[in-house]
């Protein structure tokens, strides 16, 4: 065999917490003197983040795996599906190691077992590999600020405690000081995840931590006006609707941080979300989303939805639909309900029809189109601050502080400005369909 260089592939799948998972363990490998291969026959063994939330998922991770040992044939997996083990190497009997989600140090052993690091004589970590933020898989623009592992919910449809555990907060002084190296690096945007946001500091009783010799509780509101210190814009993700909540909305107005809450609703059937054991006081949420647009007119709201859950009657997909003419919601995703194994609502009775679960994601999925259509038409003429994310000959697509990057529209532009991905400016928005904008920069409109 070869000598080994010291080189690591790296395959990243699911969600943004995962991909933070990813960041952490390139950037401890990166100190470690390694490399990242660029392709399958660069790497001297490669490494598999799985997602396990859902059967599809499951299985695009055990076809990622498969791939990887096919084309490098040495790989070590870890992230979510990691927690079940016996079904990896049921599968694949040849990897080589096997951990559960945001387990770094396992991930990192298991490289340093199998592909020695290289000599440290030859390099100096923290000067020649690893930039002050880390390694990041994002653009250089914006970057995920994981805050906290695991949830105290035990939602029926949710395996996520079980693969991460219970909610643990990291230090606030800690996350501050990752979001300022951040930000000094060029990161113009934040984007705040965990499995529940809003409960940020509940495991510590809000204990006060540290900031650049600061006394700060940790508690999700004064996280969100450290964070507004800072030159960035801030986008929460993953809020439940807790009424502390309403809090956060003031900062928002202020500017703070940007007028966007992603907030997981499931549903609007108080049945259905009894079943799914959600909050089910759907009535409330609808008079504080009218409150909350009250004090901050610009907020956008964008939550998901599954339809076809066990027991779900026609009825209660109808509750869903007039639910959604209330709450007018700005950005909506919808998912036909998948058993996932091990969660509790596989024991629900009343199972969906796989037919009838589609017809209903499509007339949700229209309905809410029409929502959203509406409200895009409505910005036309407006100006709106963009940021760019993306730029060749004759193109520029941006996005709005409405729009998270990948799960949200985009903001079209034609033409060339010299423009760069991270810079920020005004543009006018000129037309709109269900998901994007079209807009042109003010300064060139004005002219």
């Amino acid at each position: 065999m070869a000598e080994k260089s010291g080189k690591v592939g790296f395959v990243s799948l699911g969600c943004p917490k995962a991909l933070v998972d990813s960041e952490r363990i390139l950037t401890q490998l990166k100190t470690d003197g390694y490399e990242v291969a660029p392709t399958y026959n660069d790497a001297d063994i490669v490494v598999v983040n799985t997602c396990g939330f859902i059967d599809s998922a499951k299985q695009e991770s055990l076809d990622a795996i498969g791939e990887a040992i096919k084309e490098n044939g040495r790989v070590i997996v870890t992230g979510c599906l990691g927690s079940q083990e016996s079904l990896i190497r049921e599968t694949h009997p040849d990897v080589l190691a096997v951990s559960g989600a945001h387990q770094y140090e396992q991930v990192v052993h298991a490289v340093h077992e199998h592909v020695p690091p290289p000599a440290q004589a030859e390099h100096d970590p923290f000067v020649d590999l690893v930039p002050p933020q880390g390694v990041k898989l994002t653009p250089r623009h914006y970057a995920y600020l994981k805050i906290s592992e695991g949830c105290n919910h035990r939602c029926s449809f949710c395996i996520i405690p079980s693969m991460r555990g219970d909610l643990v907060s990291r230090p606030i002084g800690e996350v501050i000081d990752e979001a300022e190296r951040l930000v000094k690096a060029g990161t113009r945007e934040l984007l705040v995840v965990s499995q529940d946001t809003s409960a940020y500091g509940v495991d510590t009783k809000y204990r006060t931590g540290f900031w650049q010799g600061r006394p700060i509780k940790t508690r999700m509101h004064e996280l969100c006006e450290a964070l507004g210190e800072l030159d960035a814009w801030v986008r929460l993700h993953y809020v439940y609707p807790y009424p502390h909540v309403d809090n956060t909305i003031p900062l928002m107005a202020e500017g703070l941080i940007l007028p966007y809450l992603d907030i997981p609703f499931q549903h609007a059937s108080p049945k259905v979300l009894k079943n799914m054991k959600r909050p089910a006081h759907q009535e409330k949420v609808l008079a504080r989303i009218a409150n909350w647009r009250n004090q901050c007119p610009g907020l956008t709201i964008r939550s998901t939805f599954i339809v076809g859950f066990p027991g779900e009657t026609e009825e209660d997909f109808q509750i869903l639909l007039d639910w959604l003419d209330e709450a007018q919601l700005d950005r909506v995703g919808c998912f036909e309900y998948s058993p996932v194994e091990g969660a509790t609502a596989n024991e629900l009775s009343d199972p969906v029809p796989d037919e009838v679960k589609k017809e209903r994601w499509e007339r949700f999925m229209a309905h809410q189109q029409k929502i959203s259509n509406a409200k895009l038409q409505a910005k036309i003429g407006s100006t709106q601050e963009v940021i760019v994310d993306h730029v060749e000959p004759g193109y520029v697509q941006a996005r709005s502080k409405a729009d998270a990057p990948e799960i949200d529209g985009v903001v079209h532009i034609e033409g060339d400005y010299g423009l760069n991905p991270g810079d920020m400016f005004e543009a006018v928005i000129d037309a709109a369909d269900e998901y994007d904008l079209w807009a042109q920069p003010k300064h060139v409109v004005s002219e």
